[in-house]
């Protein structure tokens, strides 16, 4: 198994940046291609972007494409989510997650095996 960690979220203008990270432990996270979702108050959970085991394919959603870069060292165990030009429509707890199957869709979130506890992240206007 391999546990998740998320961290860098919180309040930011609209405008702005910030940049998560999730932190793997339990198992090396060169095993896994990483995914990043976001959960807003009443709605689904959403696909935000994903990187392949190696960070040589990354994917992103349109409404991120961008503005978002994904990226991972796996050295460190760790998976970074950039997140630039910050909107209130960002607003959301991110979640990151792990995944060992190599086909099938990077966006779908039920092909994931492994998630973190999720950062709130708030951009005001």
């Amino acid at each position: 198994q391999v546990q998740l960690v998320e961290s860098g979220g919180g309040l930011v203008q609209a405008g702005g940046s910030l940049r998560l990270s999730c932190t793997a432990s339990g198992r090396t996270v060169s095993n896994y291609h990483m995914g990043w979702f976001r959960q807003a108050p009443g709605k689904e959970r959403e696909f935000i972007a994903a990187i392949s085991r190696f960070g040589g394919t990354t994917y992103y959603a349109d409404s991120v494409k961008g503005r978002f870069t994904v990226s991972r060292d796996n050295a460190r165990n760790t998976v970074y989510l950039q997140m630039n030009s910050l909107k209130p429509d960002d607003t959301a707890v991110y979640y990151c997650a792990a995944r060992r199957m190599n086909s099938g869709s990077y966006s779908n979130s039920h092909e994931y095996d492994y998630w973190g506890q999720g950062t709130q992240v708030t951009a005001s206007s």
